[in-house]
């Protein structure tokens, strides 16, 4: 059809959705390449208890000497496990048996943030001729051995979700036409983000064999995020149509992912890039699925009430983009008919 077109007609077009993917393509390579190409960590945290001279004084001379490793410092011994079970230190440093040094971690947040944090204070122990005792308080599954499994159900997920939004899109518009058929559209995003949520435990489960327990757990989180990220699609999409689209894969696909934290600890990321994962949704999603697989339930607070929020902007994103629409058609048709009634 476009061939029977004049070039002025079509070629504008053509020539701004070329340039729109060629913009996606390079932000995806420099995102990618420049997040992950040489992770250098820094303010890894490590918690201890104050009070506790001996672990104070070994973290302090790691502090001197390199700024990957931060202290956070705990009232009592408690709340500083509260810190390792709650994913907000990657290990605990405390005085241990024969005047040496006990380092708890968490390998299940981040095995590569755990193994510098092992690395690092090991050798200061050494150095300081202290034996150091080690022991992993939440291990990832054998079966996962690099702990990646989290991030890549992540983003499975957030992508069934996005594609599930575009599909509707293309097939009955970016916005719908009247709210009945934008609660339809709701509904329809509903129960596939439940069905694919099944899908996604089953799959980590029973077929691969890689987690036993939790997997309706699993299950929730990744109907609550395939909810989140279709509906934040669809009320893009239905404000901007077209560019919309391009602007989802920008922030769910482009920045989402690198920024997630997945592939490396947050710490081990440029620091324009550590803290979004704690706004995006695979990063969100990642970390909400760490927990209701290895940690306290505690530590679900922002994560999930994070995905939450997005899933209910997007709902309302989507209903306001209706009612626009759909106020400014009528309105198009009044003006249309205007000389008709005056003729």
């Amino acid at each position: 059809m476009d061939e029977a077109l004049p070039a002025r007609d079509w070629l504008p077009r053509t020539a701004a959705l070329l340039l729109g993917t060629l913009a996606l393509a390079t932000a995806f390579i420099a995102a990618y390449v420049g997040a992950l190409h040489q992770p250098r960590p820094h303010d890894v945290p490590v918690g201890v208890v104050l009070g506790d001279q001996r672990a104070e004084a070994v973290l302090a001379a790691v502090r001197q000497r390199t700024n990957k490793i931060e202290p956070i410092e705990y009232d009592d011994p408690g709340a500083a496990d509260d810190g390792l079970t709650t994913r907000k230190v990657y290990g605990v440093l405390t005085s241990g048996p024969d005047n040496g040094l006990h380092l708890a971690t968490a390998s299940a947040s981040a095995p590569a943030a755990t193994e510098l944090v092992t690395q690092v204070l090991g050798q200061a122990a050494q150095q300081a001729n202290l034996p150091i005792q080690v022991t992993d308080e939440v291990p990832v599954e054998p079966t996962d051995p690099r702990g990646l499994v989290p991030f890549y159900l992540a983003v499975g997920l957030v992508l069934g979700g996005y594609l599930a939004s575009t599909a509707l899109g293309l097939r009955t518009g970016t916005a719908p036409v009247s709210l009945p058929r934008a609660g339809l559209r709701i509904a329809a995003l509903a129960v596939y983000s439940v069905v694919l949520g099944v899908v996604g435990a089953t799959i980590v489960g029973p077929v691969l064999d890689i987690w036993h327990h939790d997997l309706p757990a699993v299950a929730a989180v990744g109907a609550l995020a395939v909810f989140a990220a279709a509906m934040i699609a669809s009320a893009v999409q239905a404000w901007l149509g077209l560019l919309g689209t391009g602007l989802v894969i920008l922030l769910l696909v482009v920045l989402g992912n690198p920024g997630s934290g997945g592939i490396y600890a947050p710490e081990f990321l440029p620091d324009w890039m550590r803290g979004m994962h704690r706004w995006n949704l695979p990063g969100l999603t990642t970390d909400l699925i760490k927990s209701a697989v290895y940690f306290d339930r505690r530590s679900t607070g922002w994560t999930l009430s994070g995905l939450t929020l997005w899933a209910l902007l997007g709902i309302v994103g989507l209903l306001t983009a209706t009612v626009f629409r759909t106020h400014r058609r009528a309105a198009r048709a009044r003006t249309s008919e205007a000389p008709t009634a005056h003729g």
